[in-house]
């Protein structure tokens, strides 16, 4: 489900960052819209990982209390757990539950997704040095300097 999310801003970006060499001009001017587009995505992303991070504090406050022992009687009830763990292997019993690992998975996609908008809006900021550089080679060549 998430993998679709980052693969279509990969794709996006592969046509965003191509610069047609024709119209060094139009693409000039396209830059700060760019630039928007994925500050706009970027700031999404930020948000939805603050929101991913409280989920994955919040499972794992639930399970250290689940495997301390400190959990509400009626969470025993419906799932028993009737092992004493040394509060130094507690970590490794959240770190391995399968609720703890989805949220983790969560929140490193949403990293991964902010490192790559992160990367593009460099890129995208580049451009104009880009363009510019070709402008000038252009002049070069063409004996205009």
């Amino acid at each position: 489900m998430f993998i679709t999310e980052l693969e279509k801003l990969q794709e996006q970006a592969d046509g965003d960052l191509k610069i047609n060499d024709t119209e060094l001009d139009l693409e000039s001017l396209k830059t700060p819209q760019l630039h928007n587009k994925y500050l706009k995505h970027l700031t999404k992303f930020k948000l939805m990982l603050s929101r991913a991070e409280g989920d994955l504090y919040n499972t794992k406050r639930k399970l250290w209390e689940y495997y301390t022992g400190k959990a509400d009687a009626s969470v025993y009830a419906e799932k028993p757990f009737n092992f004493k763990l040394l509060r130094q292997d507690v970590d490794q019993y959240i770190q391995s539950n399968e609720e703890y690992i989805k949220a983790k998975q969560k929140v490193d996609y949403l990293n991964a997704c902010i490192d790559f908008l992160d990367r593009t809006i460099r890129q995208i900021t580049n451009r104009t040095f880009t363009i510019k550089n070709a402008i000038d080679w252009r002049k070069f060549t063409s004996g205009a300097v």
